[in-house]
């Protein structure tokens, strides 16, 4: 066990029970009455424990979508201190541990000798601990081996520890509520390595930049007021030079500006590249289970949005930051030095302004992603109604579509106006502030001017150091919202890169370039719930050469076990083994090296046709793209497209039938040319005419290489060497074609609806 809560851990210790005993463990947080109640769940290799605490649960669950206020939020209580009951029963005395599914909740059922009993029941968030339990108790109670990697505690702590908030997501202890944003700009900071040159030389010339105009208010003012004009001093009449003086400081600082400026705008374009081709890495990364949870336009706000806002922070942020921080102290240190009492004066604001921007930057940070939210769903309602405009086109809802639309375009809009309205009522009064020590200098030094404490020269030099840093005040005002959307962009982003992904591959796998293409799948369980499985202990297997058919009704599991043959997930219970090789100890690049999927969901990519051909094989020549589509029955119809194999389809290209789209998936698996071919569905959108042409040239495809075939049309699978039947999960029947015939059995009642399907069809076309 890696970690257990803090509440086992007491209930081990006062129940004289050690944690290295444990084989598997859960907390109930229901009682079986509906109640909440404590209850755990302790499995050894002897016996389940049940033990119940008297107390209520030590957690206290919120599903409170917004960040409460601290004096709301009331602090998790301690671990209960008991007393405790104990019930043993032991192993030998159980026949069976099953998990029960109910609405949001489930329920831990023994089978006894003398009938089933219910022991606790959970919330769904135990539901993947309840699930391996049971798993668990199957594999002891049959004497198998657990292996260590299994009695390990995988399932890790889903909430934060100090506020009790569920974790957003999985394998990422990363609490957004909780989480330091210093963390968060610390971390963005080591990114500046990459930029750390250009970086330096941007602040140089701003530094060079602001030294040379931090000079110019002295010549106007101290120089030429007091010495030129005033005839006294090294500059005194000395008009004409101190003209000059100034118009060189000001061409030197135009100079500096636009070497700066230079820089930036090349920056910028190389850090808005390397932005958006960091996230858009890291997705590429990560399991196709966490593309089904997320919506389109929710990913591409991600990649454009959150990378343009984080461009912000290595171009302008971080170097105006510091040229302006420098600015401030370099002016302020000059104006303390010329007279300190005013310029406290001119600071008297300042301790206010302080205290708004404290105030105020929590809420900004919240309302940034507030923001962010509603934007992601009217990006993804963009996305689904332009992918769906079939769909809606054939139903009518073009209407409800705008509704659906203008629903979310007015979250989005009401959420943009409470951050511009605060914007708008912030900053004025910000900038209203640090204004206002212009006044009381001109209102303070006129009055020194007439005491005779201060000349007129000095007094315009103050006033134009104070103007150079009202720039610089402005900004650092104005920061608070640049770095709240920021640092919210920067958190998505990293959350995008710490996503866990369901399907990793091992630091130390197993590299195969070419495989055999034999196949063991021993039963597997798989599920994309907990306790929910789609497989159940299937098994099969396939030699080199040989093609497995895979039949069975809608909804058996077919193509998910063609999928978790590829590697597209992993299985929950059993292995699947290619060459004698778990296919979790290989590399994604030996699978994919060596597995064509020809599917019956057919994307094509906006591109030419030739283009979409050669997708899996990019270094191919044109001859071997045109064969490759004379294979699939595909050149006749390319040939006759406007541009040939240069006509562009996808999106906002030629718009191809389903035959021609499938006839392209086909031509695309025969140039990658695997040693594995997966066909589900391969001929489903053809008609008769083309199907027997497609299968002619499947028959040749399949030629030496291991094939597993799934298809509704049962005669697409009169050459495969054995067939599998599938119903609910389960092998149901294998064997030969003749075999399964004989048996007058699943596949028999199969192949007699598919005969009757095809003599009503004649009747229909007759």
């Amino acid at each position: 066990m890696k970690t257990l809560p803090a509440e086992m851990e007491t209930v081990l210790r006062q129940n004289g029970m050690e944690r290295e005993e444990l084989v598997a463990w859960m907390i109930c947080d229901r009682g079986t009455g509906g109640s909440f109640a404590n209850t755990y769940l302790l499995l050894n290799r002897d016996a389940l424990r049940i033990v119940t605490g008297g107390s209520p649960p030590a957690h206290e669950k919120n599903y409170k979508g917004y960040v409460a206020h601290k004096k709301e939020i009331k602090s998790i209580a301690p671990a209960p201190e008991g007393p405790w009951s104990v019930e043993e029963i032991p192993v030998e005395t159980i026949t069976s541990v099953h998990v029960v599914n109910l609405v949001a909740s489930g329920m831990i059922v023994l089978k006894l000798k003398e009938g089933d009993r219910v022991v606790a029941a959970f919330t769904n968030g135990h539901m993947a601990r309840a699930a391996k339990l049971a798993s668990l108790f199957t594999k002891l109670k049959k004497g198998e081996e657990i292996e260590a990697k299994e009695l390990g505690d995988d399932q890790e702590q889903g909430t934060c520890p100090k506020c009790g908030m569920i974790y957003p997501e999985k394998g990422r202890q990363v609490c957004p509520k909780c989480l330091k944003k210093h963390a968060v700009f610390l971390r963005l900071l080591s990114f500046a390595g990459a930029y750390k040159s250009s970086i330096f030389y941007i602040v140089l010339f701003m530094l060079l930049n602001s030294a040379t105009g931090l000079v110019i208010p002295y010549l106007q003012g101290t120089v030429l007021f007091d010495q030129a004009l005033g005839d006294s001093g090294p500059f005194a009449g000395k008009i004409g030079l101190v003209i000059l003086l100034i118009i060189a400081f000001r061409t030197l600082s135009l100079v500096f500006g636009v070497l700066f400026g230079t820089i930036i705008a090349k920056l910028a374009a190389n850090v808005s590249f390397d932005l958006k081709t960091t996230v858009f890495s890291a997705m590429q990364r990560l399991s196709l289970h966490f593309f089904q949870r997320k919506q389109t336009g929710q990913l591409m706000t991600r990649v454009n949005n959150d990378a343009t806002e984080l461009q912000f922070f290595f171009v302008d942020g971080m170097s105006y930051f510091i040229v302006n921080a420098m600015n401030i102290i370099g002016i302020t240190t000059i104006l303390l030095i010329m007279d300190w009492k005013m310029t406290l004066i001119c600071f008297l604001p300042l301790p206010l302004v302080f205290f708004i921007v404290r105030k105020v930057f929590p809420r900004l940070w919240r309302l940034s992603w507030r923001r962010h939210r509603k934007v992601s769903a009217l990006n993804s309602i963009i996305s689904d109604s332009m992918r769906g405009t079939r769909v809606v086109k054939s139903f009518g809802k073009e209407q409800e579509e705008i509704a659906r639309f203008q629903k979310a375009n007015m979250a989005f809009s009401d959420s943009e106006q409470v951050v511009n309205k605060l914007g708008g009522t912030v900053f004025p009064v910000l900038n209203l502030l640090t204004q206002t020590g212009g006044v009381l200098i001109w209102a303070f030094g006129g009055w020194m001017v007439m005491k005779g404490q201060f000349s007129f020269g000095q007094v315009m030099t103050f006033v134009g150091y104070m103007g150079m840093l009202y720039g610089p005040i402005q900004f650092m005002n104005n920061i608070v919202n640049w770095w709240s959307r920021c640092m919210s962009a920067a958190q998505r982003i990293f959350e995008i890169q710490d996503a866990v992904p369901d399907v990793a591959e091992k630091p130390d796998a197993i590299h195969l370039e070419h495989l055999k293409g034999d196949i063991r799948v021993s039963n597997v369980v798989f599920g994309y719930e907990p306790n929910k499985s789609i497989l159940k202990g299937v098994s099969l297997e396939a030699r080199p050469g040989q093609m497995i058919g895979v039949v069975g009704h809608s909804g058996a599991g077919k193509s998910t076990l063609v999928n978790l043959i590829s590697r597209l997930y992993d299985v929950n219970e059993g292995e699947i083994l290619i060459d004698g090789v778990n296919v979790k100890d290989l590399t994604t690049a030996s699978l994919r090296g060596n597995i064509g999927i020809v599917s019956q969901d057919v994307f094509v990519f906006s591109g030419t046709i030739a283009e979409n051909i050669a997708y899996a094989k990019p270094d191919c020549t044109i001859d071997d793209i045109i064969h490759a589509a004379k294979i699939a029955n595909a050149h006749d119809y390319i040939e006759k497209l406007p541009d040939g194999y240069d006509t562009v389809v996808g999106t906002g290209g030629h718009n191809l039938s389903g035959g021609e789209k499938q006839r392209l998936s086909i031509a695309r698996a025969i140039l990658y040319n695997p040693k594995i071919l997966i066909l589900d569905e391969a001929t489903a959108s053809l008609d008769t005419e083309t199907e027997l042409q497609i299968q002619e040239a499947l028959d040749s495809l399949i030629q030496g290489r291991t094939t597993i075939a799934i298809a509704h049309r049962l005669s697409t699978l009169r050459n495969a060497d054995y067939l599998v039947v599938m119903d609910q999960g389960k092998v149901v029947e294998a064997g030969t074609h003749d075999e399964l015939m004989s048996k007058e059995g699943a596949y028999h009642k199969l192949v007699k609806k598919h005969d009757e399907a095809l003599k009503m069809k004649e009747v229909i076309i007759a």
